[in-house]
């Protein structure tokens, strides 16, 4: 009952009447709205006047009372001061769409006591929230919509811990269209930005951090959204959920929902960006002025790719635990690019839809899954770009590993490794060796590793780096290791073990 009280609230705002019934606006068409919002509630909770719909001119205006849902809480373990009922603005048009609209703020406080019995005292407020948007009952969510918050503050403090947080203003738009296969498919595009973000932190156990950000900005974009089918098996969840295990019937009717659903979506991207970020401790100071994370999965179902990575710009760390000798191998920037591709989420959802949902230990193991989804348990992880730059190096990094699910053995790797001025890194390790003689052999060990370098166009020391999966590694064309014997692959006892081919060891090329 919990879970679908939950659940039901979380839905109200995306909840209207399946249909504009009429652009007449009566207290019979309130009644209708209420119903519809309410039908998943308690019937107790229902009727506490959580929802009220009201004519209002030529729109309803619903009106939620959240301190409804705070009946029954014991007052020793949570109370709320300051939750005042809120109100939405819905408008049916002739097309069977609602316009949605409103403007509100909040200004609540209280405290709570969590499993440890530690009082808590909190506050959260929102100056002003203005949103607006065009809600279609058939997919059950917003066509577009936009919202605006302003001078958004959160306390939370105890006895040994204190929160605070604040956000001088929030900004969010969303936009749809239906996708190019139809069946209710939508394609989202979503954006949003905050700015002046700042973030306070003590506790007995931790000294003071504050970061700030100027502002942090979001691009995201899913085509082919199942939203009918996800609206489908939210409201069979809700109602099933109580129940230890699925009739027959319902566990094939979940499932034509699912394979109807499949596949999830054919695109998704998002970006994030953080400008300006900084963190002040009493142990140091750092920042970055750009921080970027990204995500992204498109491809057919049977081969979709799925890519992440992240990068930093300009980076700086003023802190006495990092000794000024090495301050020059603080990287000021970097860039790391991953991707997975051929991930096979057809064979993976048939697989998953053949599973009995009633089966407390499915046949269908995580390993069995792992390979379909990999086919065969074949991995691919690619490294599109690996790059870190400091005032003493410059290095880039491409490449790509094979491998299996199921062992960390069998696997090969493909890698072009390029590095500017390398001397001058050398010299900067033997310079900090002059104070830390151990660095004596990570300079040796840089010089050996030029010798198997060749030189590019512009100036470049690069490595061509090959592994196979019998063992054999190879540089530049050159091989330094030769394949694996079996007695390698099995292990030898120590009075076993055999003086290494003195053939197999390959020199480092001499450079000009």
């Amino acid at each position: 009952m919990r879970l679908k009280l939950v659940t039901a609230t979380s839905l109200l705002a995306l909840c209207l009447v399946t249909t504009a019934q009429s652009v007449e606006i009566n207290q019979d068409g309130a009644n209708a709205v209420k119903d519809t919002l309410t039908k998943l509630l308690p019937k107790e909770l229902a009727k506490s006047g959580l929802v009220t719909v009201n004519p209002a001119g030529t729109r309803y205006e619903i009106i939620y009372d959240l301190a409804k849902l705070l009946t029954k809480v014991d007052p020793a373990t949570f109370t709320i001061n300051g939750l005042a009922p809120f109100s939405t603005f819905a408008t049916p048009l002739d097309s069977g769409l609602w316009n949605i609209e409103g403007d509100n703020k909040f200004n609540v406080s209280g405290h709570f006591k969590g499993k440890d019995e530690k009082p808590t005292d909190f506050s959260y407020s929102i100056a002003s929230l203005v949103y607006a948007g065009v809600f279609d009952p058939a997919i059950s969510y917003l066509r577009s919509g936009t919202s605006t918050a302003k001078d958004i503050k959160l306390t939370s403090k105890s006895d040994t811990d204190e929160v605070n947080a604040s956000i001088a203003s929030m900004d969010q738009k969303l936009s749809s269209t239906d996708s190019a296969g139809g069946n209710g498919r939508i394609d989202l595009t979503g954006s949003g930005s905050m700015s002046t973000f700042v973030e306070q932190v003590s506790g007995a156990q931790m000294p003071p951090v504050e970061i700030r950000a100027d502002s942090i900005n979001v691009e995201a974009k899913v085509n082919d959204l199942p939203v009918k089918q996800i609206r489908e098996m939210v409201f069979f969840i809700l109602d099933h959920v109580e129940e230890k295990e699925l009739s027959p019937e319902n566990s094939g009717k979940i499932k034509g929902i699912l394979k109807e659903a499949f596949p999830l979506l054919t695109s998704f991207s998002e970006t994030i960006g953080v400008n300006n970020l900084t963190v002040n401790t009493q142990m140091g100071n750092g920042g970055v002025k750009a921080f970027g994370y990204n995500v992204a999965m498109d491809g057919p179902s049977d081969a979709m790719r799925f890519g992440f990575g992240m990068n930093a710009q300009d980076i700086s760390l003023d802190s006495p635990l990092m000794p000024a000798s090495y301050s020059a191998f603080m990287p000021t920037s970097f860039d790391l690019q991953l991707a997975v591709p051929n991930l096979d989420f057809a064979s993976f959802g048939d697989a998953f839809m053949a599973m009995d949902f009633n089966d407390k230990a499915p046949e269908t193991s995580g390993e069995e899954m792992g390979k379909k989804l990999f086919r065969d348990g074949q991995l691919t992880v690619e490294f599109p770009k690996i790059s870190a730059k400091s005032d003493v190096y410059d290095i880039d990094m491409t490449g790509k590993i094979e491998g299996r699910v199921d062992s960390q053995k069998d696997y090969s790797m493909e890698a072009t490794i390029l590095a500017r001025d390398l001397d001058k890194t050398i010299a900067a390790v033997q310079e900090l060796a002059k104070t830390d003689p151990d660095l004596n052999q990570v300079s040796f060990g840089i010089m050996m590793v030029k010798g198997f370098a060749k030189t590019d166009a512009d100036g470049r020391s690069r490595w061509d780096i090959s592994i196979s999966r019998d063992g054999a590694i190879a540089v530049n064309g050159q091989v330094v290791k030769g394949p694996d014997g079996p007695d390698q692959e099995q292990g030898l006892e120590p009075d076993q073990e055999q003086e290494p081919d003195q053939g197999q060891d390959a020199v480092p090329p001499q450079q000009p």
